[in-house]
């Protein structure tokens, strides 16, 4: 740019590239040949096909941050140049532009060229936008399908939890009965075995008092004969006393 729109039409080879140059009047021309390249590669200490990248990078596209002009030259010429930075130092290159012999032919190619690239780009937007659309109408359904997903993840999960829980509560209960029982026989087995116990206890009173009692008894008999004895005796004994 210089004060009004200029454009830049390249078309680019792996070791040179034509420009075409047109402010919508005047038309120029830079044809940078392959030994007018592999110099200028060889002053920046490039490879040639570097160089040309590097080239249709910068006026392929404007770049941000690179100051772009196209000033006057001696003999009618123009020189384009461009800014860029490498390894933080900042350089310029610049191709000097001559008057095109044609310069409505150069401008009607420039705006050809202009207007496919438009058409293009157009298409290229529309297709995009329909790529875009299909792509956020497949990601809906997907984040529906998530969700529902989701949903009956939630439902399966309380559905077992509360199934779990059921099986659960009846282990409890029926470990809880079970413990009861255990708990009662425990209880009625050990009153079983007190009364086993006092039973036995109470059969041994009674076994020592019969034994008691049979042993007063001959002792009752010895009496009873000891008396006897003396009676006897008494017969047999009679004295008689004298006066």
């Amino acid at each position: 740019k210089n004060g009004d729109e200029t454009y830049v039409k390249g078309t680019w080879f792996q070791t040179h590239f034509d420009l075409s140059i047109t402010d919508g009047l005047n038309a120029w021309l830079c044809n940078a040949s392959e030994e007018q390249v592999k110099d200028r590669a060889a002053q920046w200490d490039q490879p040639v096909t570097e160089y040309v990248k590097l080239a249709e990078r910068y006026l392929g596209f404007q770049q941000p941050g690179s100051v772009y002009a196209f000033t006057d030259a001696a003999d009618g010429c123009k020189r384009l140049s461009w800014t860029f930075e490498k390894e933080g130092t900042k350089l310029e290159w610049r191709w000097k532009c001559g008057s095109a012999p044609n310069s409505k032919k150069v401008t009607a190619g420039i705006l050809d060229f202009l207007m496919d690239a438009n058409i293009r780009l157009s298409d290229e937007v529309v297709t995009k936008t329909q790529s875009f659309e299909r792509l956020k109408v497949e990601a809906e359904k997907c984040l529906a399908q998530s969700e529902r997903f989701k949903n009956e993840k939630l439902e399966f999960e309380s559905a077992v939890y509360a199934k779990f829980l059921g099986v659960l509560n009846s282990k409890k209960s029926k470990l809880r009965e079970l413990r009861d029982k255990l708990s009662k026989q425990a209880v009625m087995g050990d009153l079983q075995q007190e009364e086993e116990q006092s039973t036995d206890k109470t059969e041994s009173f009674d076994e020592g008092s019969d034994d008691d009692k049979s042993e007063e008894e001959p002792a009752k008999d010895i009496t009873s004969t000891s008396k006897g004895v003396p009676a006897s005796r008494a017969r047999g004994r009679k004295r008689i006393s004298r006066k």
